[in-house]
């Protein structure tokens, strides 16, 4: 009898092309499914509690799939995580309810980005954005209190069409901490837009280097425009850091 699993992995998103499965490209998506046929001696389709683009990394990314185990949930971990590359790691594995499904379920995420003062050495390289000018970190925690809570965020996704899109998001957490050289911008929601936390931490860093006042984040917030002086993040710097059910 088939029985659903819940599974939490962590990976490094440098060398694949995102989250979803792709044709003709690495997502992490398809790397676990042929895993998983190897094991089962059949395809497995797997479900993510959503998606990361290229370059973007995961602690607690969520997935679940359908497939008959006799053995217990040691033995499956184990199985799983034998021969995936070293860039993957399955965290966790275990039974769960017939109707759990690791993306309609979640209740929130949190995602944090990570930021350096400064350049940073070859093993934190990959896993932030140096940022080379002084930041005002006063100028951002202020800027967070603006985007905190719900609004439309159509200025701060990447949607190609985004009148097309419900962008009304409510933020729950934006903070901004600081420990020595490392900064960190921590961000829970129910659900995100589209490149929405690199945009949110785009912004925070304009608003630091003092080329986007508070005013002008709260037009953006009004108007649905954005405004040149944004970039969106780099993605080495992303996090999908927890998913609550």
């Amino acid at each position: 009898m088939s029985t659903r699993w819940r599974a939490v992995c962590a990976y490094d998103g440098g060398p694949f092309s995102g989250w979803q499965s792709q044709v003709g490209a690495n997502a992490i998506q398809d790397v676990i499914e042929a895993r998983l046929a190897a094991i089962f001696k059949g395809p497995v389709r797997i479900q993510g509690s959503g998606r990361t683009d290229a370059g973007v990394h995961a602690r607690g990314q969520v997935f679940h799939f359908d497939a008959a185990w006799p053995h217990g949930n040691a033995r499956l971990l184990a199985a799983l995580r034998s021969e995936l590359p070293p860039a993957i790691q399955i965290r966790s594995i275990r039974r769960a309810a017939p109707d759990f499904h690791a993306r309609f379920a979640v209740r929130a995420k949190r995602y944090v980005y990570h930021l350096h003062l400064g350049d940073a050495d070859p093993f934190l390289r990959p896993f932030c954005w140096p940022v080379f000018r002084p930041l005002d970190l006063e100028a951002m925690r202020a800027a967070t209190a603006l985007l905190r809570g719900r609004h439309d965020f159509r200025a701060f996704t990447a949607l190609n069409r985004p009148a097309r899109e419900d962008t009304v998001r409510e933020l729950t957490r934006l903070d901004v901490v600081r420990r020595g050289r490392r900064l960190r911008i921590i961000a829970e929601a129910p659900g995100f837009l589209y490149k929405m936390v690199r945009s949110l931490t785009g912004v925070l860093v304009a608003v630091g280097e003092g080329r986007l006042t508070q005013a002008a984040v709260s037009e953006m917030l009004v108007s649905g425009q954005r405004t040149p002086a944004v970039q969106t993040a780099p993605p080495q710097g992303l996090f999908l850091e927890h998913v609550w059910y």
